[in-house]
């Protein structure tokens, strides 16, 4: 059972609560059960009980992330200019950043490693798409759009071939991965419940912002190398196509965020430039600590 009690975010007994296998399983679990569309329950208190308890826990999750985080996001700076300058400036300074993990897998990693990467990935995938969309709701007009436009990229501009996520799921397919939550580092768990916890929470709205941003920031040159490591093992053009969309569109996308998103939220109200930068440097934290996981696995 998961504990009730939160522990102070500073305490070692508060890392060892929620960095473990079991803590991240629960939560992937229960994001799995609360997100799938359903019908109404039998007994609405069980569902509530179990809701309240895991929301708690899930908070308590982020607080813990963003007072690891919470020194470098202060001293942001809260002009517009400045603030998107310092985001920008996160593709080479933040956490996981030029990490050895990609070049080899561009340029070593057998099928089978790779095939070992993609479970690992497909599992803790939060869904962009689905980020997106719930993060955008009541955003001020701005944002809103830019969100709306990554949103309709994302679902293919409404052709069914083109949508992201089952893109990467027929790249999963390809490579005979059969993700599961119980297979999976509770690393990359971890990075999606983060994820999810902030889209899903309108407290944490602002983080999210911040951490899809930097996803569409920093993804490129990584899924650039992925690209050329699926090309080396044989895939085809079409089959690692995900891949390579991604090293060309989401730079667009980066830049569109930036000057779109960032930049109009904080021109408005400059005290939510700490937020957005927390949610950005959790994102990257909790990337980086997935590579050095993967990276201890793949290489031992």
């Amino acid at each position: 059972m998961f504990m009730t009690a939160i522990s102070s975010p500073s305490s070692p007994r508060c890392q060892s609560q929620f960095l473990n296998d079991d803590f991240q399983q629960r939560l992937a679990r229960w994001n799995r059960d609360r997100l799938a569309p359903s019908l109404p329950p039998d007994d609405w208190r069980e569902i509530e009980r179990r809701d309240i308890q895991k929301a708690r826990l899930e908070i308590g999750f982020v607080e813990y992330l963003r007072r690891e985080v919470r020194q470098r996001a202060m001293s942001v700076p809260t002009d517009p200019d400045g603030f998107v300058t310092w985001f920008e400036d996160l593709k080479s300074s933040g956490p996981g950043q030029g990490d050895p993990l990609f070049p080899w897998l561009a340029e070593e990693a057998s099928r089978d490693e790779l095939r070992w990467f993609f479970g690992q990935e497909a599992a803790g995938e939060a869904g962009f798409d689905d980020l997106v969309a719930y993060t955008q709701v009541k955003l001020p007009s701005p944002a809103k759009l830019e969100l709306a436009r990554n949103y309709w990229d994302e679902m293919g501009r409404g052709n069914a071939n083109g949508m992201h996520g089952p893109m990467l799921a027929r790249l999963v397919d390809v490579l005979g991965v059969d993700p599961s939550i119980e297979a999976t580092v509770w690393e990359s768990l971890a990075l999606a419940n983060a994820m999810t916890a902030m889209a899903t929470n309108r407290h944490y709205a602002w983080h999210s912002v911040g951490a899809l941003g930097v996803i569409e920031l920093t993804a490129p040159g990584r899924s650039a190398m992925v690209a050329k490591g699926l090309r080396r093992i044989g895939l085809s053009e079409s089959q690692r196509r995900y891949f390579e969309l991604h090293a060309v569109l989401d730079v667009k996308h980066s830049a569109d965020w930036n000057r779109e998103a960032l930049r109009p939220i904080v021109a408005a109200d400059p005290t939510l430039a700490v937020a957005i930068a927390e949610g950005a440097l959790i994102r990257l934290t909790c990337g980086a600590r997935c590579f050095e996981r993967y990276r201890q696995y793949l290489w031992r």
